[in-house]
Order: C-alpha cells, then structure tokens, then sequence
C-alpha cells in the first residue's frame, strides 16, 4: 500500500514525531494488485457447497469419510487386493498355515574366491552363458518341505492346549454307558465279532491321530499307516506276535517308496517319522487286543476273559479318576502336559481299579481274587500313564482332542488311550502270571 504526499515538497531532515497530515482533497490511496485479484476472483471456478465440510458446529450427519468406509472405495484402492491379517495364538497355527523359512536357499551352490559382494549375476544371464558354451542347464536342486518347527530348550513353550468348550457330564454319562452296553453285547457275541470291533477301533483311532498330525503340517502316508494298522491285526490274529516284525519291516519299505515317489520332497521326518510313529503307538500297542484272543495264545477262549477284564480295569480306573478329581480334585498331577488331572483323582482312579480286580473280576472265569488284584494293581500304574502320553502329544500338536466321535468324550483315541498301554501289560502279565 503506496501513500503519496501531495504537491507539498517539504523535506524533513530531522524526526519531530508528529505524523504527517494528510489531506482529503489534496491525497489519495492505492492499492497495488487489486487489480490483478479481481481478474483471478472473476475467473475462479464456482465451488459446490455440498463438498465442503460441514461447520465443526453443525450437527452431526451420520456419514463415513471414505477413508474409514474402506468397502466404498475398494474399487479405487490399489491395497484392496491383500488380504486382511490372520489371527494366531500359538505356534501351531503359524507351523499349520504357512511355511517356515529355510535359510539355506540364500546360500550358492559353490563359493568363489573373486566374488565381490556388490556384483551378481541375474539366473537369465547365466543360463544364456551356459547355453553359448553349449553346457546343460544345471537342475534346480529339490529341497525337502519342511514343517518341524525349530529346536529349543523348552519343546512345549508356546503350544499351549486350545481350550475347547466345556464338556457335559451328563453327556458324557449317557454316551459312556450306551457305549459300555454295545462293548457288552459284542463280547457276548463271540471272539469273531470282538476281532472286528477290535479293527474298527484300531482304524478309526489311527485316522484320528494321522489327522492330528496334519493339523500341524507334517506330512504322514495316512492310507499306507491305516492299511498297515489293519494288517498287522489281522496278522496277529492268525499268525500271533511273530507277524508284528514283518509288517513293521513292510511297513518302512513301502514307506520309502511312497515319499521316493511323491511330487514334492518332503522332510522324512515328516512324512515317514509321523507314520511309523502312529503305526507303533496304534497298531503295535492295540495289535495286543487280537493277539489276547488269538486262539494261538490261550486255550478255551480265556483271552477273550483276559481282554475284557483289562477293558473293565482301564474302565474303572478313567471313571473313577474322572468323578473323584472333579469332586475333591486341587493338586494337578502334571501341569505341563494335562492341568486337569488331579493327584487326588489319580488316587481315586486307583481305589476303583482294586475294587474291579477284587469284586468283578473274580465273577469271570478264570479270573480269581489273587489274580484280579495283580493285574488291578498293574493296570492302575499303565492306564494312567497310556493316558498322560497322549496329552503329551495333544500338547505338542496344540489340539484339545484328537477326534469328535463321541459326544461328551472327543474322538475314540481319547477314550482307549489307556487301554492302548494296559493291553501289552495285561498279555505279558498272563504269561508271568500262568493266568491260562
């Protein structure tokens, strides 16, 4: 803003302090570029009133701006293509869902002393060189896919049990009796249908913990595991224990070429260790179910005795720890692999095995009181442990049950996960014994 005196030329070389008098008729303002913002002002678009924001004192509208309302504008967003993030808890699902990263893949094939560290050398190029030198493509090499997690002091830090819904008691009840009346009527039946039974439970268990394994994305030849569960039975049956040696020996070599031959590499551990471990923990162990009633172990049939009475004292031993520990349970036997057991429950589970050995077994023939109360006191020491080592591997896997067949119990390998220990002790403990 310019002031331009008047006519009047007065200097003033030295400052009085009074401000110069302008006068109305003889001075005039300007305001330079009032001009030049006009012009811009008349040119200027007209601006919507709608696109404006509102006041920050007028009442709220109610719309999102479209940066919250992400589904909006997901047309014009270049990130609406990634995928939203996954929620973890433990280390199970990470090891389930998505690869570990192997290191090794950054290493090359051979060091070079003249390799600079700033310099490398793009695949297509070498392979253009290799092709002008008239050499063949070397092969990517196959590495093994590995899904093993990492080794560590602790191997069940982070593998936390997922909790699952509280069980009925009630439920669990009803199906444990119903089922108890079905095993009943089939020992009843004859050794013939107890041997099937046998097979369809050894099968379905197997499946169950084939699928546990996978849940955490190892690889195991499930067909090849369930068909060698079922042979080794049914080899045990009709040729007695001989038969376990040369099913495992197939077992393993047709393992071999299974994984020789599969699409991918995977690690063997993996694959083959997951089998032959479900293979020994399932077949092997309940493979002594067919062995007890093979007519070439006992004669008479007393196998069949000796089988149903390690059945009533598993029974009673998983019942009687289930109903006392949730009655006056506070000490957990092992708090690392199952909380929920009870040293107090244990002791009841005990105190109802001897009653079975001493009481009902005696009823059975050949069974008698001498020899219900050894076998109760062996069966009470195996069953639990049966028990506490498929927590163990629950707890490694990160699962709450291995299966949901039974209502109120989870899956059949969670119900004869003792009784998978006591049958090798009862089939030996008869032999020690002279039971037949």
């Amino acid at each position: 803003m310019n002031f331009l005196r008047s006519d009047d030329d007065t200097n003033f070389d030295e400052p009085t302090g009074e401000l110069p008098v302008v006068s109305a008729t003889d001075s005039r303002v300007t305001i330079t570029g009032a001009e030049i913002a006009a012009e811009i002002v008349e040119d200027a678009p007209i601006i919507d009133p709608a696109t404006l924001l509102p006041h920050w004192t007028d009442a709220p509208t109610g719309q999102v701006p479209i940066v919250v309302a992400r589904e909006a504008a997901e047309s014009d967003d270049p990130w609406a293509a990634i995928p939203a993030p996954a929620w973890r808890e433990g280390e199970a699902d990470w090891v389930a869902h998505e690869e570990q990263f192997d290191a090794s893949i950054l290493a090359s094939d051979a060091e070079k002393e003249d390799a600079r560290p700033w310099e490398f050398a793009v695949v297509d190029e070498e392979i253009a060189a290799e092709e002008i030198l008239g050499e063949t493509p070397r092969p990517e090499p196959l590495r093994a896919q590995r899904t093993r997690r990492t080794v560590q002091a602790n191997p069940l830090a982070g593998r936390a049990v997922r909790q699952g819904s509280q069980r009925s008691v009630s439920l669990a009840t009803f199906t444990g009796i119903l089922l108890a009346i079905v095993v009943f009527a089939v020992f009843v039946a004859g050794t013939l249908p107890v041997a099937v039974m046998v097979l369809l439970v050894l099968g379905l268990a197997a499946a169950e913990a084939y699928a546990g394994f996978r849940t955490v994305g190892a690889h195991p030849a499930t067909i090849l595991g369930i068909v060698a569960v079922l042979t080794l039975g049914v080899a045990v049956y009709n040729k007695g224990a001989t038969a376990i040696g040369a099913v495992t020996v197939l077992l393993i070599i047709f393992g071999f070429v299974w994984y020789l031959s599969a699409a991918k590499k995977i690690d063997v551990l993996d694959g083959l260790g997951a089998t032959i471990f479900v293979y020994a923990w399932v077949g092997i162990l309940g493979s002594y179910a067919l062995l007890l009633i093979s007519p070439h172990s006992f004669p008479n049939k007393h196998g069949l005795a000796y089988l149903f009475g390690a059945v009533l004292l598993t029974v009673g031993n998983d019942s009687g720890a289930l109903f006392t520990g949730r009655a006056f349970g506070r000490r957990p036997l092992n708090k690392v692999l199952s909380p929920n057991k009870t040293v107090e429950g244990a002791i009841g589970g005990t105190v109802v095995t001897l009653v079975v050995g001493l009481v009902i077994l005696p009823l059975i023939s050949p069974w008698t009181r001498t020899h219900g109360l050894e076998a109760a006191v062996a069966l009470a020491i195996v069953a639990p442990l049966g028990d506490l080592f498929e927590s163990m591997v629950k707890r490694t896997l990160g699962v709450k049950d291995l299966g949901q067949i039974l209502p109120g119990h989870g899956g059949l390998l969670d119900r004869v996960d003792g009784l998978l220990f006591a049958l090798p002790t009862m089939y030996y403990l008869a032999h020690v014994l002279k039971l037949g």
